[in-house]
Protein backbone atom coordinates (compact mmCIF):
# COMPACT_ATOMS: atom_id res chain seq x y z
CA UNK A 1 0.00 0.00 0.00
CA UNK A 2 1.74 3.41 -1.61
CA UNK A 3 0.26 6.45 1.56
CA UNK A 4 1.36 9.77 1.94
CA UNK A 5 4.34 10.10 4.31
CA UNK A 6 3.35 11.00 8.12
CA UNK A 7 5.45 12.94 11.17
CA UNK A 8 4.85 9.34 13.11
CA UNK A 9 6.95 7.57 10.26
CA UNK A 10 10.39 9.93 11.11
CA UNK A 11 12.17 6.76 12.25
CA UNK A 12 11.61 4.35 10.28
CA UNK A 13 11.67 6.50 7.05
CA UNK A 14 15.34 8.12 8.49
CA UNK A 15 16.49 4.63 8.75
CA UNK A 16 15.62 2.95 5.35
CA UNK A 17 17.63 6.78 4.06
CA UNK A 18 20.37 5.67 6.67
CA UNK A 19 20.59 2.14 5.12
CA UNK A 20 20.89 3.44 1.74
CA UNK A 21 23.42 6.44 2.32
CA UNK A 22 25.41 3.13 3.79
CA UNK A 23 25.13 1.43 0.72
CA UNK A 24 27.16 3.53 -0.35
CA UNK A 25 25.61 4.28 -4.01
CA UNK A 26 22.27 6.38 -3.23
CA UNK A 27 23.99 9.83 -2.09
CA UNK A 28 26.43 12.30 -1.47
CA UNK A 29 25.26 12.67 1.96
CA UNK A 30 26.98 10.44 4.72
CA UNK A 31 24.00 10.95 7.31
CA UNK A 32 20.32 11.24 7.06
CA UNK A 33 19.39 14.57 8.52
CA UNK A 34 17.37 15.02 11.33
CA UNK A 35 13.51 14.71 11.10
CA UNK A 36 13.12 18.50 11.10
CA UNK A 37 15.48 19.28 8.15
CA UNK A 38 14.14 16.32 6.24
CA UNK A 39 10.43 17.75 7.15
CA UNK A 40 11.59 21.29 5.82
CA UNK A 41 13.21 20.10 2.71
CA UNK A 42 10.53 18.06 1.10
CA UNK A 43 6.97 19.46 -0.29
CA UNK A 44 4.39 18.29 1.94
CA UNK A 45 2.33 16.68 -1.28
CA UNK A 46 4.95 15.11 -2.76
CA UNK A 47 6.16 12.25 0.17
CA UNK A 48 4.61 8.92 0.01
CA UNK A 49 5.64 5.74 1.46
CA UNK A 50 4.88 2.08 0.79
CA UNK A 51 3.55 0.01 3.70
CA UNK A 52 3.87 -3.89 4.05
CA UNK A 53 2.67 -6.01 6.66
CA UNK A 54 2.22 -2.75 8.84
CA UNK A 55 5.98 -1.86 8.13
CA UNK A 56 7.28 1.01 6.23
CA UNK A 57 9.44 -0.60 3.43
CA UNK A 58 10.01 2.33 1.14
CA UNK A 59 9.63 6.27 0.39
CA UNK A 60 9.83 8.64 -1.99
CA UNK A 61 10.09 12.46 -2.01
CA UNK A 62 10.29 15.47 -3.81
CA UNK A 63 11.80 19.18 -3.09
CA UNK A 64 11.35 22.58 -5.35
CA UNK A 65 14.68 23.06 -7.58
CA UNK A 66 14.78 26.63 -8.10
CA UNK A 67 12.57 29.28 -5.84
CA UNK A 68 12.32 30.98 -9.00
CA UNK A 69 8.78 31.35 -10.70
CA UNK A 70 9.77 29.58 -14.29
CA UNK A 71 11.03 26.53 -12.12
CA UNK A 72 7.88 26.47 -10.04
CA UNK A 73 7.22 23.11 -12.27
CA UNK A 74 10.39 21.00 -11.65
CA UNK A 75 11.04 19.31 -8.53
CA UNK A 76 14.00 16.60 -7.44
CA UNK A 77 13.13 13.42 -5.83
CA UNK A 78 14.98 11.13 -4.39
CA UNK A 79 13.38 7.42 -3.70
CA UNK A 80 14.72 4.79 -1.74
CA UNK A 81 13.29 1.05 -0.58
CA UNK A 82 14.86 -1.04 2.09
CA UNK A 83 17.44 -3.58 1.24
CA UNK A 84 15.63 -6.25 3.07
CA UNK A 85 12.40 -4.84 -0.14
CA UNK A 86 14.19 -5.14 -2.83
CA UNK A 87 13.01 -6.57 -6.23
CA UNK A 88 9.37 -6.54 -5.00
CA UNK A 89 8.10 -3.67 -7.10
CA UNK A 90 8.24 -1.38 -4.28
CA UNK A 91 10.57 1.58 -6.25
CA UNK A 92 8.51 1.29 -9.04
CA UNK A 93 4.78 1.93 -7.50
CA UNK A 94 6.36 4.94 -5.06
CA UNK A 95 7.57 6.18 -8.27
CA UNK A 96 4.00 6.01 -9.78
CA UNK A 97 3.01 7.94 -6.42
CA UNK A 98 5.33 10.42 -7.14
CA UNK A 99 4.50 10.95 -10.64
CA UNK A 100 0.66 11.08 -9.81
CA UNK A 101 0.92 13.46 -7.13
CA UNK A 102 2.99 16.09 -9.16
CA UNK A 103 1.08 15.64 -12.23
CA UNK A 104 -2.20 16.56 -10.34
CA UNK A 105 -0.35 19.65 -8.82
CA UNK A 106 0.62 21.00 -12.21
CA UNK A 107 4.43 19.85 -11.90
CA UNK A 108 5.80 18.76 -15.53
CA UNK A 109 9.16 17.26 -14.68
CA UNK A 110 10.52 15.60 -12.34
CA UNK A 111 14.73 14.75 -11.91
CA UNK A 112 17.03 13.33 -10.02
CA UNK A 113 20.78 12.44 -9.85
CA UNK A 114 22.30 9.17 -9.67
CA UNK A 115 25.13 7.41 -9.17
CA UNK A 116 25.64 5.02 -12.77
CA UNK A 117 27.67 2.10 -10.45
CA UNK A 118 23.61 2.41 -9.26
CA UNK A 119 22.36 -0.06 -12.30
CA UNK A 120 19.42 -0.86 -10.51
CA UNK A 121 17.97 2.71 -9.97
CA UNK A 122 18.71 3.42 -13.57
CA UNK A 123 16.97 1.12 -14.49
CA UNK A 124 13.86 2.01 -12.14
CA UNK A 125 13.78 5.12 -13.73
CA UNK A 126 13.39 3.65 -17.10
CA UNK A 127 10.83 1.55 -16.50
CA UNK A 128 9.25 4.43 -14.69
CA UNK A 129 9.51 6.48 -17.66
CA UNK A 130 12.78 8.83 -16.72
CA UNK A 131 15.44 9.41 -19.54
CA UNK A 132 19.02 9.91 -18.96
CA UNK A 133 19.78 13.61 -19.65
CA UNK A 134 23.31 13.42 -19.16
CA UNK A 135 26.76 12.57 -16.81
CA UNK A 136 27.95 15.38 -14.94
CA UNK A 137 31.82 14.20 -14.47
CA UNK A 138 33.67 14.00 -10.93
CA UNK A 139 30.70 16.63 -9.53
CA UNK A 140 31.16 15.52 -6.18
CA UNK A 141 33.61 14.29 -3.88
CA UNK A 142 32.55 10.83 -1.84
CA UNK A 143 34.26 8.90 0.73
CA UNK A 144 37.22 10.57 -0.67
CA UNK A 145 36.94 10.01 -4.33
CA UNK A 146 35.60 11.68 -7.12
CA UNK A 147 32.06 10.33 -8.28
CA UNK A 148 30.03 11.22 -11.39
CA UNK A 149 25.93 11.86 -11.29
CA UNK A 150 23.87 10.53 -14.13
CA UNK A 151 21.17 13.29 -14.34
CA UNK A 152 17.60 11.78 -15.17
CA UNK A 153 14.58 13.18 -16.47
CA UNK A 154 10.45 12.54 -16.51
CA UNK A 155 8.80 14.94 -18.45
CA UNK A 156 4.65 15.03 -17.63
CA UNK A 157 2.49 13.68 -20.68
CA UNK A 158 -0.26 15.45 -18.96
CA UNK A 159 1.32 18.37 -17.68
CA UNK A 160 3.04 21.57 -19.37
CA UNK A 161 2.69 20.05 -23.21
CA UNK A 162 0.96 23.31 -25.09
Amino acid sequence: MIRPMRAADAARVLAIYQAGIDGGQASFETEAPTWEEFDAAKLALHRHVAVVDDDIKGWVAASATSSRCAYRGVVEHSVYVDPDAHHRGIGGALLQALIDSTEAEGIWTIQSGIFPENTASLRLHERAGFRIVGTRTRVGRHHGRWRDVVLVERRSTVVGGD
